[in-house]
């Protein structure tokens, strides 16, 4: 008779997929918690100690580590020493592995937990065992995904008990993964650990990271271009674990954008309205409520802003989403930590509502300075923290006159803007007498900062009188400043540093500019 392993620390589903087993003509080993749980449903099952003639020992660390157990899984049935081997050794040949570990990630998100629990959950035998069993692919399936279970049983139906051999590969490979994801978790806690030490670099020499599908996507940035989107596995809420309410599945671009929204809308305290495209904010506004940012967001860019995306740092609510039906504008995503029910209802009732993804993230996401951040390259990628300053920006007077109240509030609002523009980057903002901000033009991504402060000012028309202007890195040249004075801007913020920052500033002055120099600058390639 053929047998099978099992021991699980996920019991969705085992004691169903063990009497599937027991029917399909195995005989079943477990350990622990999963013998209890298949014993307790009536299923016959062996424990292992009693296999091995070997105690569980050492608080479970001592359970599978036995040759009967590996030797039953890597004893490979072509080959006569093998089979010798077990004979005289009395090892039985295990055909089928069924093991997912010990819930390492979820144990170190805990609050209050200690070092000792956390090292107690690193699960030693289970991927050992899953390692030995994959290698052994041709002789025994591993199965690590309870979403497996139904699909194995079906094929162990339809092929007289045996698994196709493409099938056991397929296993293999998902073997493999699940234990590297594993691994990556323990070494990501480690590492978090090493760089806490005096003296140790901050990126260590190796760095592993592990992705799981969230989904396929029906194609990359273009159509020719396949793609699928990946979660870290994070519990802190994300975009890749935003739960999605409404509207199609999301595209690639989709996302991308999204996740530039999200961005900018949480880097304020007061309510916030984004709205982007192409990953660049066309609209920004922070106000007293969400249908007043909306709306001021809309003023700054409304011919680029339809068909962008949503995003706030508060509960989306059923007001703002009929102002926003009302003006007419398309959306492809709403993205919100909290999304009213109501506010669902009311945005279907526009011609494009049934479309619209609408996504809750659950909260708010991590915005700490110690996050890392991943760029791909050609051959290898790039690894940096966080565009989080430790220290808040310098607000250095470099001219005679000095920014007023309302000049004040849209600079310190046009700075934040600024840091999620596109490089070079160019944001012209204002302040009503309300108190709320907002963006009246962008331009970026241009390869001279003169070249993106005449696309803002051109964006903003009108508006530009009386506006303030923020500068992501300093005007290598007083051109680009001069655009904007000319067309009326009375304020500017910038991070100085130019060898020709004394021509800036005096530009600035003819025009009767204030000027802040921050000592910081925020490039976004």
């Amino acid at each position: 008779m053929r047998r099978a392993l099992l021991s699980v620390t996920d019991k969705q589903g085992i004691t169903e997929f063990a009497a599937g087993l027991v029917e399909a003509g195995f005989s079943l080993l477990s350990t622990g918690g999963t013998h209890r749980a298949i014993a307790g449903a009536g299923v016959e099952v062996q424990e292992v100690a009693d296999y091995t003639g070997f105690p569980e020992m050492m608080d479970g660390r001592v359970k599978t580590l036995h040759p009967k157990v590996h030797g039953g899984l890597l004893a490979r049935r072509d080959d006569e020493a093998h089979v010798a081997a077990m004979g005289e050794h009395g090892i039985d040949a295990i055909d089928l592995l069924c093991v997912n570990l010990y819930r390492f990630r979820e144990t170190v998100r805990r609050e209050g937990i200690d070092r000792q629990e956390i090292v107690e959950n690193i699960d030693i035998g289970g991927p050992a065992m899953i390692r030995s069993g994959a290698k052994n692919h041709r002789n025994v399936a591993v199965v690590v995904d309870p979403s497996d279970y139904s699909q194995v049983l079906q094929l162990l139906k339809e092929n007289d008990g045996q698994l196709p051999k493409d099938f056991l590969r397929r296993l293999a490979a998902k073997a493999y993964a699940h234990t590297a994801a594993y691994d990556s978790a323990i070494a990501q806690w480690f590492d978090g650990e090493r760089r806490e030490q005096p003296e140790q670099p901050f990126f260590a020499s190796n760095v592993v990271t592990a992705g799981e599908k969230v989904s396929d996507l029906r194609y990359g940035e273009n159509p020719h271009q396949k793609a699928a989107y990946y979660t870290v596995g994070d519990s802190a809420p994300s975009l890749a674990g935003a739960k999605l309410l409404g509207g199609k599945a999301l595209s690639y671009n989709n996302i991308l954008d999204a996740d530039a929204a999200m961005q900018l809308a949480f880097e304020f305290d007061r309510t916030s309205c984004v709205l982007v495209k192409h990953s660049n904010p066309c609209g920004t506004a922070v106000a007293g409520d969400l249908p007043r940012a909306f709306e001021l967001a809309l003023s700054g860019d409304p011919v680029s802003a339809f068909g962008g995306i949503f995003a706030t740092n508060v509960t989306f609510d059923a007001t703002t989403a009929a102002a926003i039906v009302a003006s007419g504008t398309f959306l492809e995503v709403v993205i919100a930590p909290a999304i009213e029910p109501q506010a669902i209802v009311e945005l279907q009732k526009a011609k494009w509502g049934a479309n619209v993804r609408i996504l809750e993230l659950g909260g708010v996401p991590d915005k700490s300075a110690g996050r890392l951040v991943m760029r791909q390259v050609s051959g290898g990628f790039l690894l940096q923290t966080a565009d989080v300053p430790a220290e808040a920006p310098k607000q250095d007077l470099a001219t005679e006159r000095a920014p007023s109240d309302a000049e004040q509030k849209a600079l310190a609002f046009a700075w934040l803007c600024c840091k999620h523009v596109k490089s070079n980057a160019i944001v012209l903002a204002r302040a009503t007498d309300d108190g709320a901000c907002y963006t009246v033009g962008v331009g970026a991504g241009q390869m001279s900062r003169v070249d993106s402060a005449k696309i803002a000012v051109d964006k903003a028309g009108d508006a530009t009188v009386g506006c303030v202007v923020a500068s992501d890195a300093f005007f290598p040249f007083a051109d680009g400043l001069i655009v904007c004075a000319d067309a009326g801007a009375t304020a500017v913020i910038q991070p100085g540093g130019s060898k020709r920052d004394a021509e800036v500033v005096a530009a600035a002055e003819e025009r009767g500019m204030a000027m802040w120099m921050t000592g910081q600058r925020h490039f976004r390639h």
